[in-house]
């Protein structure tokens, strides 16, 4: 892999080397490590993540050297550059019609898409729901055990380059149409209810306590968070911003189904 990498930064720095057919397949074998789960484009390191940087790169230089192709499933007709994932049996991933991931994403076995999308470099971890309508995006991390309910969008890295990917750590909920975007983490066992929009700049409050604290880019452990806003000031005048408002903890469980119940019943969470 290390050859591969140093093949990688280098046509990222120049493209005309895209031409080159063991370039090609360099990138190509990058792209067949990321469907088989073998290899990420971000992973756990400690309480951190590591970015593979290089990886994601091989995932954008992917697209123009891939040639426009007619995939037909029966009656129906997909044209894009991109070929879908296929054997779901062996992998042990249930996959209701219409769901649809494709080739380079990698789903854990235990992983149920309802109707939803997985983009090419995501990776979804074991027991996760992908619920309707659902969007997983180019490079997003996913976790164990995670619920991604109706209508949720993760943003992806691509279209704009991001340099970091959205990242849902284990056991998170996350609520009916909320969207996290533009490399925010969600930290483990959180549960974020219904209409919930986070992105870098998006303030995520902490108003459990006697003094507000806040966040950006990132919600704490087991937080339990609802959609807010606050006042900001204009040239024109006063107005009301969006936000994320953290109203409590989670709390510590090994029954996570059950702590996820007792937190929506507890604060009364909408998801």
């Amino acid at each position: 892999m290390q050859n591969i990498q140093q093949t990688i930064e280098a046509a990222w720095e120049n493209r005309e080397m895209l031409k080159d057919a063991e370039v090609q397949s360099q990138i190509r074998a990058v792209i067949e490590e990321l469907d088989k789960g073998r290899l990420r484009v971000a992973e756990p390191d400690g309480d951190e993540w590591k970015v593979n940087d290089w990886v994601k790169k091989a995932v954008v230089m992917y697209f123009p050297i891939q040639k426009m192709e007619t995939i037909e499933i029966g009656p129906f007709e997909f044209h894009d550059k991109i070929p879908l994932k296929r054997d779901y049996a062996s992998q042990g991933v249930r996959v209701v019609p219409h769901a649809i991931a494709r080739h380079g994403s990698y789903l854990e076995p235990g992983v149920i898409m309802m109707p939803s999308y997985v983009n090419i470099g995501a990776w979804v971890g074991a027991g996760t729901m992908v619920d309707t309508w659902a969007t997983v995006g180019s490079c997003a991390q996913v976790g164990k055990n995670v619920h991604l309910s109706g209508g949720v969008g993760l943003g992806g890295v691509l279209e704009p380059l991001q340099a970091t990917p959205t990242i849902i750590e284990d056991n998170c909920f996350i609520g009916s149409r909320c969207i996290i975007v533009e490399g925010v983490r969600i930290r483990k066992e959180s549960v974020i209810g219904a209409g919930v929009t986070i992105t870098q700049s998006t303030h995520i409050i902490d108003v459990s306590g006697p003094e507000p604290i806040t966040y950006k880019g990132e919600v704490p452990e087991r937080s339990v968070v609802i959609p807010g806003s606050y006042t900001k000031e204009f040239a024109a005048g006063s107005y009301n911003v969006n936000c994320a408002l953290i109203i409590g903890k989670r709390k510590p469980s090994t029954d996570k189904k059950v702590s996820l119940n007792d937190a929506l019943r507890e604060y009364n969470v909408a998801v």
